[in-house]
């Protein structure tokens, strides 16, 4: 199985199938185009201080930041756990400490995150705790909100929070999603990024996605002119699907087996069954078209 697919939005076929003339033409203009974005998609770093993983992860940032790339999208669980009923305060503020000495790595860099289901800590003695639940982790993530938007260079970023009940949007965030769609300009491309895959085919094999998905897919067909691609992970499966002309990127996990060798369904060290641990650099054109490119790390 091919890990560095290359794959070409509105339309267009996987890198490895572009074979007809009008593909190839398709291939040709984009390789002569310049993307007027080049933007890095790191998540599942599951940070914690075992398996030497802090040094790891600084290395694979140090290399996407020798491919020029001009900002990072983070999908969420940052750190290793903060979620279990027996985590204590001392083991998330260590967490944190050590994903923050990571991220200087990339200081100077923009780096927009989402919040994954690994990153809350609900142990906390009392929910008026200042570390309780998901405004700590917007504070510790230097994010505006748990949901939120931005444009770039012509492209519209939505940032979701898929974390409530049966890993959907609460209706305050559909609603805000749908004005947030209605307000854009016709044509004008949008990446979504979830922590978790909305369509693909890693929900089928491992579970894992939006139990909204029928209810967001019709809403993408509704602007169908601007949704380009929906980053995920979760489920630290490299998984390109396109449906209704927009790509459904899960890109895998910077942590692979969660920084270990992996198990009896490990396809090779480090690999969660066939993916080995790795990011995804994508190039956005002026008019929608998307790369999306799955890159093994090797560290």
């Amino acid at each position: 199985m091919n890990r560095r697919d290359i794959i070409k939005g509105t339309g267009l076929l996987a890198a490895t199938t572009l074979l007809g003339p009008v593909n190839t033409f398709a291939a040709e203009k984009t390789k002569k185009e310049k993307p007027v974005l080049r933007v890095a998609h790191i998540t599942d770093v599951h940070i914690a201080a075992d398996n030497n993983a802090p040094e790891r992860f600084k290395r694979c940032l140090e290399e996407i930041k020798r491919k020029k790339v001009d900002f990072f999208l983070n999908g969420g669980d940052s750190i290793m756990d903060a979620s279990y009923d027996n985590v204590k305060r001392e083991q998330v503020t260590d967490l944190w400490r050590i994903w923050d000495d990571c991220m200087q790595t990339v200081n100077g860099y923009e780096v927009h995150s989402c919040i994954g289901n690994h990153d809350t800590w609900w142990a906390a003695p009392a929910k008026e705790d200042p570390m309780y639940g998901k405004d700590y982790v917007v504070k510790r993530l230097k994010i505006p909100a748990r949901y939120y938007s931005f444009s770039r260079n012509g492209w519209h970023f939505i940032i979701l929070d898929g974390n409530n009940e049966h890993i959907s949007l609460d209706p305050a965030q559909f609603t805000w999603l749908e004005q947030e769609l209605n307000g854009l300009a016709k044509n004008t491309p949008v990446l979504l990024m979830s922590h978790y895959p909305i369509l693909g085919i890693t929900p089928t094999l491992v579970g894992g996605g939006h139990s909204d998905h029928k209810k967001l897919k019709d809403l993408f067909y509704q602007h169908k002119d601007k949704v380009r691609i929906c980053l995920s992970g979760h489920n630290h499966l490299s998984d390109h699907t396109m449906y209704n002309d927009v790509w459904y990127c899960c890109n895998g996990a910077m942590s692979g087996f969660w920084w270990g060798k992996g198990d009896k369904e490990s396809a090779g060290p480090g690999y969660y069954l066939e993916t080995p641990p790795g990011y995804a650099l994508l190039s956005l054109y002026a008019d929608g078209r998307v790369e999306n490119e799955y890159i093994p790390h090797g560290f």
